[in-house]
């Protein structure tokens, strides 16, 4: 059996940007920044932050534009995809790794973003109806596989 399975909580670094295929599948990227302080050998605090490339299909992308914005705080769930293909310029072979997100759950503050119905301390959870999953995805995107969650991501479950 094997798993691609990806659970991320950090901030936006940059607005969404939401557009629309040829076929008018509405994809929204962002990208999410996640960091981990522990101690070194000496016992100095150490910092890394890792950036995320984060791709959202159909409703879960309009729901991401529409509510998201730059330094929200996002718990992203979804699974790892990557695309290569040479660059015109340098003839080089590119690749780039995305998530490609499947659930969403908005967390933080009410003054993070102005979502409706949000108060301080609360989440927000949106997980896509299988219709929502994109179908068929452009210049050599494949569709997520797998069974959609039928359950609401609850903040009380995430073990970290």
């Amino acid at each position: 059996m094997d798993l691609n399975k990806v659970m991320i909580i950090g901030r936006l670094t940059r607005d969404p940007e939401a557009r629309t295929t040829p076929q008018g599948t509405a994809v929204t990227s962002f990208s999410v920044a996640t960091g981990r302080v522990w101690k070194d050998a000496q016992g100095q605090n150490q910092e890394k932050t890792e950036f995320h490339n984060i791709v959202a299909w159909r409703r879960l992308a309009e729901i991401a534009a529409q509510y998201l914005a730059k330094g929200r705080q996002v718990y992203i769930e979804g699974s790892l995809q990557t695309q290569s293909w040479d660059d015109k310029t340098s003839g080089q072979k590119r690749y780039r790794t995305e998530i490609v997100a499947e659930n969403m759950i908005m967390l933080g503050n009410k003054s993070d973003n102005a979502a409706p119905a949000m108060s301080q301390g609360s989440a927000t959870s949106f997980t896509p109806t299988p219709s929502s999953q994109p179908v068929a995805q452009e210049q050599q995107q494949q569709a997520p596989a797998g069974p959609i969650a039928d359950e609401e991501i609850r903040i009380e479950d995430i073990p970290f």
